[in-house]
């Protein structure tokens, strides 16, 4: 299983053609109390850099992007009756979406760990 991490703050963790995506502590830590997740429907289809949802916290809303082709095959429905689930353990049982991936040569454009963490230091 290899994870990768977009600018936009989410990660992806790939296996098979099968991705699960989330949002990073990083980006959890900066939203604040996390209050709302809107998220889309199993069977949506996305494409890389398209809007898949939004995130509201106490202090802003944010928007969740696509970091590769797919579709949605599961949301997570822990996240409708326990937003804060994102701020406890955001890289774990907090994932946003299950997806089948369309391209999964677009794993290339996305950091590994050190990448991402270079990002945001």
């Amino acid at each position: 299983m290899t994870t990768y991490y977009s600018e936009e703050h989410e990660w992806i963790t790939v296996e098979g053609d099968t991705a699960t995506i989330g949002i990073t502590a990083h980006a959890a830590e900066q939203l604040g109390d996390i209050v709302f997740v809107d998220q889309k429907e199993e069977g949506d289809e996305f494409e890389s850099g398209d809007e898949i949802g939004v995130i509201e916290s106490v202090k802003a809303a944010s928007e969740i992007f696509a970091p590769v082709d797919g579709e949605i095959i599961a949301a997570n429905e822990l996240l409708q009756s326990n937003p804060a689930a994102l701020n406890e353990n955001p890289e774990a049982d907090a994932w946003i979406y299950k997806v089948k991936l369309s391209d999964p040569a677009q794993l290339e454009g996305l950091m590994d760990l050190a990448g991402y963490k270079t990002f945001i230091a």
